[in-house]
């Protein structure tokens, strides 16, 4: 019986490239496997028919011969099929990403970086403006000054584990089937440790406190974080060690808010200064500054000061204070205030248009709405 032509076995055209060949043979594959379709011989018969085509297609040198004699010129090459290893090598390259390793049975290293570590740090307002340093303490997995990280006694190493032979993987084959895994004995490793380091008991790894000297930038904000390379856990198998992140988190400030690199405050003034006006003084973050208050000022009303905010961390220039005026209520009046105050109220309805213009505003508008 005559062989097929190969591209017609894979459905491929003859300039398709080897990723194009190995997906179609990996679809064909997971369809024909004899362990999906067990007792089915068409289905064997079409799975080893894909995989000596995959074979000689993939091979430049035989599908070079292929393509110029047909199946002359590589039938005394061809596998036929029939070979279990053979199939092991080639499934062993579609899909040995998919089970840990490569198809050409290199071990696979177990070294790892170290874990990252997440610090919370809590600061005011004053030290993410002007940035400060502080010290902290961390809990972490440092590398043991024992066995400096490989896991054996002192005067000891390291065997070659006899299972996988050092490669850390080991092929498992069942049938047709093949594929690589991590090693049981040595975890990956290539390597057992028979006489283990006490403190770390084999991990290369002790947990320890440490305390670190972090600098805060001028301008951090809440949220930030701020990474101190290689100040995390120790790495695994002489990995390299992972990072530590400093989030920074403002406290509650007792005047200022803080909105990007802007602040904002609220100024209590007196019921005589918003009348009359005036000028008070305000706080800053440097110190103070003066802010003079019109006549006839109303609760809500904003006064801003250029560049008494913050600079940012990304930022150029510092941000603006703005200062929220409160028209505070007399409270605990005397009676001679209490009497000024009807005297004023007094005059005040006589002319209500005149002197509280909103009010008479918002009962115009009450009465309307009352009388619709």
């Amino acid at each position: 019986m005559s062989k097929r032509d190969y591209y017609e076995v894979l459905g491929v055209g003859r300039d398709a490239d080897d990723s194009v060949i190995k997906k179609a043979y990996r679809k064909l594959a997971m369809k024909h496997h004899p362990d999906r379709n067990a007792g089915n011989n068409k289905s064997e018969e079409s799975f080893k028919e894909a995989k000596e085509a995959y074979e000689v297609l993939t091979d430049p040198n035989k599908r070079a011969a292929y393509d110029q004699y047909g199946h002359a010129g590589v039938e005394a090459n061809a596998t036929g099929g029939g070979r279990a290893h053979g199939f092991g090598d080639a499934f062993g390259d579609i899909f040995g990403d998919i089970f840990g390793g490569r198809g050409g049975g290199g071990g696979r290293s177990n070294v790892h970086r170290g874990s990252d570590l997440r610090y919370n740090l809590e600061i005011s307002l004053e030290q993410a403006a002007n940035g400060t340093e502080t010290k902290i303490r961390i809990p972490t997995m440092d590398e043991c000054d024992k066995c400096h990280g490989s896991g054996a006694k002192s005067g000891s190493s390291p065997k070659t584990c006899p299972t996988c032979k050092g490669h850390g993987q080991v092929r498992m084959q069942q049938g047709f089937f093949s594929i690589q895994q991590t090693c049981p004995e040595c975890h990956g490793n290539g390597k057992i440790i028979t006489d283990p380091c006490s403190p770390c008991h084999g991990t290369g790894r002790i947990k320890r406190h440490k305390t670190l000297t972090v600098k805060i930038p001028e301008g951090v904000d809440d949220g930030d974080r701020i990474r101190v390379t290689g100040e995390g856990e120790a790495g695994v198998n002489g990995g390299p060690p992972g990072d530590l992140y400093v989030v920074v988190h403002l406290s509650a400030h007792g005047v200022f808010q803080r909105d990007g690199d802007n602040l904002h405050c609220e100024i209590p003034i007196s019921f005589s200064v918003a009348a009359l006006g005036g000028e008070i003084e305000v706080p800053t973050l440097e110190g103070h500054a003066k802010i003079k208050i019109p006549s006839e000022t109303q609760t809500g009303k904003i006064f801003r000061l250029r560049s008494k905010g913050v600079k940012g961390v990304r930022s150029h220039r510092k941000g603006d204070l703005l200062c929220h005026v409160v028209v505070e209520t007399p409270v605990k009046l005397t009676s001679r205030q209490k009497e000024l105050l009807e005297e004023l109220e007094e005059i005040s309805l006589k002319d209500g248009s005149r002197h509280s213009p909103r009010a008479k505003s918002w009962m115009d508008k009450a009465r309307d709405f009352f009388t619709e």
